[in-house]
């Protein structure tokens, strides 16, 4: 089923009840939607892509913060046949400019918090792009753009007929771009309505669940985890901000089941915790039955931690890529909790296998690049197909990503292949050391990156961000490191905030850079 009718199916079922809630704890704003008016809203934009000569195929920018609009503008672009691509909200001018010159949009739908860098580069967007729809307070429209009321008005409301099939493209989302050219990975409607079926499936949402999403909708891990819950027509809250204390009233005052988190967030509440930052007794948690946590490796004692704070829950977590569908392809499952620390199995309707760097087979045991396949796996690459075919060849996905798989089954993912670290002829997983220092009670976080050396090639560098009103000396962690082999062990640290981006991953090129490693790749 294309995913425009299963939201189709819920503006039916489900007519008046709430769909979505935007919460801004900032402001105190709170508003919602229901599923008729969500439906609706999304036919309305279609119509009006179409009424201005927007065409089955058409490329669609979408450039928005987390909020109520951005779901329906999202869907209201699929439902007019055309490419939806979400742009992520920290891209910088020029970045915005390559990712046009790449999709060569018509149409760009845009927040107020853009309007700068898109003046800054509107002169080279305006090579493909007719109309710029400003989503956002009326007063503060920008003159090169019109209102989204402007644009929807008059706009018919009933669903358009479009003609479309289920391996048609459906969006592109950009990789981060923050060491070169960002890639364009399509997606089909095949895929997305996949994405459907593989988070259900694992985490088993009903109508009465409530989904609690904090991380930007730009990116596939926030919205093909709300996938679950769409599926199956139950609510959802957008949460505007990643505080302890916001995340937990969220959880209590709109009464969510299901709340997916980063790592650092996590750690955030456990720190509170420990600080007695936090009353726990002030909160309604007891319908939260599910935690499930992901976009990087998750350290097991971050995850023993919270248990002794919330022993209820049942834990999750997945692993996955943009190019797979977001996250799924290789899943944990809640009942394999004495498995913490790996990735998982293989996920709903996927096959993964681990390869030496031709590509044979590896038995248990022995780490290679883990290889998936199903069919949440790419088109391709949008007008890179040198890319395409280095990662993808029959049916196979490339992830990049070192890993190895267990007598059980289980995979445990080493590090990224970019990632890894060659000291003196040994290869050293930075998460490896990550997850060993993160164990220590007074380090919040710590990024592990090779430094260059001329006798050993490369340094295991480790930067370490204390826990506020902590400190330790480089001979006191130089102590803690000793029970780790030799090879592996930080020779040299820097005391400083380790910088992530949106999604809770390391920005390692940003590490790199500063610190004089010898690729900022």
């Amino acid at each position: 089923m294309l995913i425009t009718e299963i939201l189709a199916r819920n503006g039916r079922m489900y007519a008046e009840e709430i769909a979505l809630v935007e919460r801004d704890p900032a402001t105190g704003l709170r508003r919602e939607i229901s599923w008729r008016s969500f439906d609706q809203e999304a036919n309305r934009l279609a119509n009006a892509l179409l009424a201005q000569g927007v065409k089955r195929g058409d490329r669609v920018l979408h450039l928005m913060m987390n909020s109520l609009e951005w779901l329906p503008c999202y869907f209201g672009i699929l439902r007019a046949g055309a490419i939806a691509a979400p742009l992520n909200f920290r891209f910088e001018a020029g970045i915005i400019q390559t990712c046009n010159e790449i999709a060569e949009a018509r149409v760009l739908l845009f927040g107020p918090e853009f309007i700068e860098r898109i003046e800054a580069v509107k002169t080279a967007l305006d090579e493909t792009i007719r109309h710029y729809v400003y989503v956002g307070p009326e007063s503060d429209c920008p003159a090169f753009a019109t209102p989204y009321a402007g644009f929807v008005d008059g706009a018919d409301a009933r669903q358009p007929d479009v003609s479309m099939e289920i391996t048609d493209s459906a969006a592109l989302y950009f990789t981060s771009g923050t060491t070169g050219t960002p890639k364009a990975v399509s997606l089909t409607h095949r895929n997305l309505e996949h994405a459907c079926y593989v988070e259900n499936q694992h985490h088993r949402q009903t109508h009465e669940d409530n989904f609690l999403c904090i991380p930007p909708l730009y990116h596939t891990g926030a919205k093909m985890h709300w996938f679950g819950n769409f599926v199956v027509g139950a609510k959802a809250v957008l949460l505007k901000g990643a505080r302890p204390e916001w995340i937990l009233e969220a959880v209590s005052e709109e009464q969510a089941t299901i709340v997916w988190l980063l790592v650092p967030w996590a750690h955030d509440i456990l720190i509170a915790w420990e600080n007695g930052e936090l009353d726990f007794g002030r909160y309604r948690l007891d319908q939260w039955r599910l935690m499930h946590i992901g976009a990087q490796p998750v350290p097991p004692n971050l995850i023993k931690a919270w248990r002794k704070l919330f022993p209820h829950h049942e834990y999750d977590t997945n692993y996955g890529l943009t190019e797979s569908s977001g996250p799924g392809c290789v899943h944990l499952g809640v009942s394999n909790g004495h498995k913490v620390g790996a990735i998982g199995k293989p996920g709903f309707d996927w096959e993964a296998c681990i390869v030496d760097p031709e590509g044979n087979r590896l038995p248990p045991g022995e780490a290679g690049e883990l290889l998936v396949k199903g069919p949440g796996v790419m088109e391709c690459y949008y007008r890179n197909p040198e890319a395409t075919a280095e990662s993808l060849q029959d049916g196979w996905l490339f992830t990049g990503d070192i890993a190895r798989q267990d007598e059980e089954g289980f995979i445990w993912l080493v590090d990224r292949k970019k990632d890894l670290i060659i000291t003196g002829g040994e290869n050293v997983s930075p998460v490896e050391v990550e997850h060993y220092f993160l164990e220590h009670p007074d380090i919040q976080d710590i990024a592990v990156i090779g430094t260059p050396d001329q006798r050993l090639g490369e340094l295991v560098t480790a930067i370490i961000q204390m826990k506020e009103g902590r400190s330790l000396t480089e001979q006191e962690l130089l102590a803690y490191a000793e029970r780790l082999p030799r090879y592996k062990r930080p020779r040299r640290f820097h005391f400083d905030k380790v910088p992530r981006n949106a999604t809770g991953k390391i920005e390692k090129p940003r590490l790199r850079k500063r610190y004089g490693a010898m690729s900022e790749a």
